[in-house]
Formats: C-alpha cells, structure tokens, sequence
C-alpha cells in the first residue's frame, strides 16, 4: 500500500500536482474539518467507483488512519486501483502537524 504523509501532502498541494482527495469519514466528521476531500463514507465507497480517479493519485484520509486503511486494502483487492495512497495518521496527524 501507497502512504504519504501530511507534509508530503502539502508539498504536493503547494506544487499544485494534480490529484484527488477521498475523505472515507462520516458527514458530521468531515463538516468538523475537513482538506478539501471528497466526502465518501467507507460503508458508502463501492457505490460510488466512478466518482474515483483511475489515472491521478487518490489520496485516502480517514480521523485516525484506520478507515482510510480499510478503504484502500477494499479497493485494491476487488478492483484495479493502483493509485490509491493512503494518508498516515489521517486528520489527527494533520492537525498536529500542518498550521494553517
């Protein structure tokens, strides 16, 4: 599995590389604070395979990194995703470390 962390993140958002940002949380979760992601809760992502980017790296994000995790190891293994990165420490970890 693919992970970047949240000060890779930044990097690549700062040198404007295109990709796409999945937030796996719940709604409540991602209107608290949120990146910019698009919110798919994880009991809701096989719905909605065609909203997912299949040539741009996809950056999975979840709280702690758990669902995130999940997401991608579901994603991976059913379908043909190879551009799935996984966000170490989810939103927990990029709080604590990027200020905006």
């Amino acid at each position: 599995m693919k992970t970047i962390t949240p000060e890779e993140l930044v990097k690549w958002m700062n040198e404007k590389i295109s990709i796409q940002l999945i937030d796996v949380r719940e709604r409540y979760e991602h209107e608290d604070f949120n990146i910019g992601g698009t919110l798919i809760p994880l009991g809701e992502l096989t719905q909605y395979l065609d909203n997912i980017e299949k040539e741009l790296p996809v950056i999975v994000y979840c709280q702690k990194g758990i669902r995130s995790h999940i997401a991608i190891q579901r994603l991976e293994n059913k379908f043909p995703f190879e551009n799935l990165y996984h966000l170490i420490g989810g939103m927990d970890e990029w709080r604590r470390k990027i200020t905006y």
